[in-house]
């Protein structure tokens, strides 16, 4: 098995009580990842990883993403500094969803627009309004 094979869980079970990481990737190849502060629970992004995303993930303990708009992997703060060192990773009951919680290194960040947070409007009648 190659570092980008994971296993197949051999039914409903195994997928969802097992202990064997099991992902179940989209038709894209890809899965959602949900990225959230280790120490304050905020949101920090909303991101997707391939196979090879997941692997260097688990082989770095650093989160490492799937670039939809550039094709391409992203070890996330490789440039900016904004490492995410993995605290803790989760992953959902049918293996298609993963959750990190993670200590975002350099100064902070985790959005590409400088906010600590990609989730840094709120929809306020319609319209989005800045709230860090």
């Amino acid at each position: 098995m190659s570092m980008t094979e994971f296993p197949t869980a051999p039914d409903k079970t195994a997928l969802e009580r097992g202990e064997v990481l099991a992902p179940r990737f989209d038709a894209n190849g890809l899965m959602a990842v949900v990225t959230t502060h280790a120490e304050t629970g905020e949101v920090l992004m909303f991101a997707w990883m391939n196979a090879e995303a997941l692997a260097r993930t688990l082989e770095l303990g650093e989160a490492v993403y799937f670039s939809r708009s550039r094709n391409e992997i992203w070890h996330k703060g490789a440039t900016s500094g904004q490492i995410q060192k993995i605290v803790e990773m989760r992953i959902d009951c049918d293996q298609d969803c993963l959750w990190l919680k993670v200590l975002p290194q350099g100064d902070g960040g985790a959005c590409h627009v400088g906010f600590r947070s990609c989730f840094y409007r709120v929809v306020e009648d319609g319209k989005l309004v800045e709230r860090p």
